[in-house]
């Protein structure tokens, strides 16, 4: 019995290492390298979604997250920069930090856009300090259903988020309980 309270305690402890190692960066990444995996990731996204490419024509601001490592083992962690863009220019840099506890293992990297459509929700994010996703503005995670029938006209809610360049081995990804914190890059 004590054998396996001691156990369970020690890969707690491991797991738990191993997601402040994912949600950690050792420095911020040079607003150049992140500018770049933006351009990249959003050109990819662009022309492989019409709904995607629909609403970056209305949409007051993109925030684009073009590579997040998402990894644990009962406990998990994921981390990952971005940028904001303006009318096609970064007006700001964030990072995307989540935990987690559960019935997990694996390690998956993927990225995400969250078009911002109305000026109150760009206004949160703005005014925010550390946002934290599931707190705030009505979000829609839009999947191949919902892009289907999502047209300019149809999109009435404050942030439609993508998900892209899915790769890895743990099911699922979950933005709720992410935190979006604006970071000064190196």
């Amino acid at each position: 019995m004590r054998t396996t309270i001691r156990l369970s305690v020690f890969v707690m402890m491991m797991a738990a290492c191993m997601a402040i190692g994912f949600t950690r960066p050792a420095t911020a990444g040079s607003a150049a390298e992140i500018d770049s995996a933006v351009d990249e990731a959003l050109q990819k996204l662009l022309a492989g979604s019409p709904a995607a490419t629909e609403l970056s024509k209305v949409a007051k601001a993109v925030l684009v997250f073009p590579s997040i490592v998402k990894g644990g083992f009962i406990v998990g962690g994921q981390y990952g920069e971005g940028a904001l863009r303006k009318e096609g220019k970064t007006a700001g840099y964030y990072n995307t930090v989540a935990g987690s506890y559960g019935l997990q293992a694996g390690v998956q990297k993927f990225g995400f856009a969250m078009f911002f459509m109305d000026a109150a929700s760009l206004a949160y994010l703005d005014k925010s300090e550390g946002w934290e996703i599931g707190v705030g503005p009505s979000i829609v995670i839009v999947d191949e259903g919902v892009a289907r029938s999502l047209t300019t006209s149809t999109a009435k809610e404050g942030i439609y988020v993508f998900s892209f360049d899915q790769k890895g081995l743990m099911a699922g990804i979950g933005i709720q309980g992410s935190k979006i914190t604006k970071i000064i890059p190196k």
